[in-house]
């Protein structure tokens, strides 16, 4: 049994010292009892390479010695979960806000699609991962029990989640903001030659006129989408396909206004010419500014619609008691 001897000595070299006498004893005992049982089976002694299968079968000498250790963890199974989501939302908010701006950049003007300078989010990464890991095993190894996991009351769980309900406080405070929204600007962005913006006359060009008339329709839509979700709280196919057309359709109509060059001229009572006319094209430029950040936000919010579409897919729709869920 010069093979059973030797496989011992490996595994016992793996072994905390004070329990590798009673260990080794366990497994000495569980292994000759197998080599007695497959021997009593064959009704003969075993050979070398039929011990060596069994010792094959048990595992390396590490793997078996690991099995006797106490489990050790940096962060244990209980505290995991919760340190997982913390780092996922901890990096999304690192990464996607940045990647979306670098997008609008790229997409806008990619001569200056470096600026973000993309190679520094990989050292933000590996700061936010080192730090979020140290506080988790730091709460690991002080034994410090959080609340929430201590006082359990289920009473104080929350209600069952819906993710395709609409709460109706959101559907009214978005049509109150739709009414004043379109009050403001149909009142202050009528199309005509001169715009009279506060006692400050802006001269736009011809095509503000489909600029206005788009933005209007759009925002008839969406009114009458939202009243649809008052009645109906609850998402459907249908109305988030209308919702993601509607807020793509509006980011793109966006970008295309802010690189369109709509200050012709301004006129301002008292104000030297020269001045006003370098203060239109400062807009006009400021305005182009702006589009790489207004397209990071137009393919976010399109992303959310997106998201919303494949969680309908997944998610049964179940209308509270008493409404249906139409389209």
């Amino acid at each position: 049994m010069d093979l059973v001897e030797r496989y011992l000595e490996a595994v016992q070299f793996w072994l905390p010292k004070a329990q590798k006498r009673d260990i080794i004893a366990e497994l000495s005992e569980d292994l000759h009892s197998q080599i007695e049982e497959k021997e009593a089976e064959l009704g003969r002694k075993l050979d070398d390479k039929e011990v060596e299968a069994i010792l094959k079968h048990c595992g390396p000498p590490l793997v078996v010695a690991t099995r006797y250790l106490p489990q050790r963890y940096l962060i244990g199974p209980t505290l995991f979960p919760l340190y997982r989501f913390v780092l996922g939302v901890l990096l999304a908010g690192c990464i996607i806000p940045r990647c979306l701006i670098w997008l609008g950049f790229l997409i806008a003007s990619p001569a200056h699609s470096n600026y973000l300078h993309m190679e520094n989010l990989w050292s933000t990464i590996v700061f936010f991962i080192f730090f979020t890991t140290l506080a988790f095993v730091l709460i690991e190894r002080s034994g410090v029990k959080l609340a929430a996991l201590v006082d359990f009351n289920p009473r104080k769980l929350p209600p069952v989640r819906q993710p395709n309900r609409i709460p109706r406080s959101s559907s009214l405070l978005e049509i109150a903001g739709l009414l004043i929204f379109a009050g403001w600007f149909v009142d202050l962005f009528w199309p005509r030659e001169t715009l009279n913006l506060y006692g400050v006359g802006v001269t736009v060009a011809p095509v503000w006129m489909t600029f206005f008339a788009c933005i209007v329709l759009l925002t008839i839509v969406t009114f009458f989408l939202v009243c649809m979700n008052l009645v109906r709280p609850f998402w459907t196919r249908s109305r988030a396909l209308v919702r993601l057309l509607c807020d793509g359709a509006g980011g793109l109509i966006f970008c295309v206004f802010l690189r369109s060059q709509l200050v012709q001229a301004i006129s301002i009572s008292g104000a030297d010419p020269e001045k006003a006319s370098k203060l239109a094209a400062l807009l006009n430029a400021g305005m182009a500014a702006m589009l790489p950040y207004a397209i990071a936000v137009a393919v976010a919010i399109v992303g959310v619609d997106v998201y919303r579409m494949i969680r309908i897919g997944r998610t049964p729709i179940a209308p509270v008691i008493g409404v249906q869920a139409g389209a």
